[in-house]
């Protein structure tokens, strides 16, 4: 309870590493650590790439802490460098391949110990895979912030940079095409050869 009680705010610790105390941004990347790697791990779509953008995005927000004004919270500025940074990544090497921890697949198609219904779930988890690394970047960040990290679409807008509208949007837009893909690949798949 008295840690609860101790714990400063993040504008506290970016103020004490502003005036040179390095043991309160380890304190803010402990805080945020977890969080970020998860975020750039569903959009990378892998653990390396994902333990890579972290560290980098840490790096850049220690760098780059004195032109942080405030504006959102220490934690959005800290998402928006790390999606930005994670959208370089799939850029660079073209990781398409992440939802592999499909949680919402899970949720849809509970598994048990049916091996048919495994295989299925393994198909369908790849097509939806396949499905959403066919969508443009920004839908694909928008997805993945609002559906896998439940984020509501203000903090987004925050992280994005971008409209709520716009936001709504993409991810309508988004939805559509990974619905459209998914029965296209259905249809393909009951066509013989």
């Amino acid at each position: 309870m008295s840690n609860i009680q101790n714990q400063r705010s993040d504008q506290d610790l970016v103020q004490d590493v502003r005036n040179g105390d390095r043991r309160a941004f380890t304190e803010l990347m402990h805080r945020y650590q977890e969080r970020v790697y998860w975020v750039a791990r569903r959009i990378v779509g892998n653990h390396d790439d994902a333990d890579e953008v972290t560290q980098e995005t840490f790096v850049k927000a220690y760098v780059g802490l004195g032109e942080f004004r405030g504006d959102a919270s220490f934690y959005t500025w800290l998402y928006r460098i790390a999606v930005n940074l994670s959208l370089n990544t799939i850029r660079k090497r073209q990781v398409l391949n992440y939802l592999r921890d499909s949680a919402m697949l899970s949720r849809l198609f509970p598994l048990g110990e049916d091996p048919v219904r495994e295989v299925e779930f393994r198909d369908l988890q790849s097509r939806l895979e396949k499905a959403v690394t066919q969508l443009p970047e920004k839908q694909r960040a928008v997805f993945v912030l609002r559906h896998y990290e439940g984020m509501p679409y203000e903090e987004i807008s925050q992280v994005l940079k971008t409209s709520v509208g716009g936001l709504k949007a993409n991810y309508f837009h988004a939805l559509k095409k990974v619905r459209q893909f998914l029965r296209d690949e259905a249809l393909d798949g009951d066509t013989v050869d």
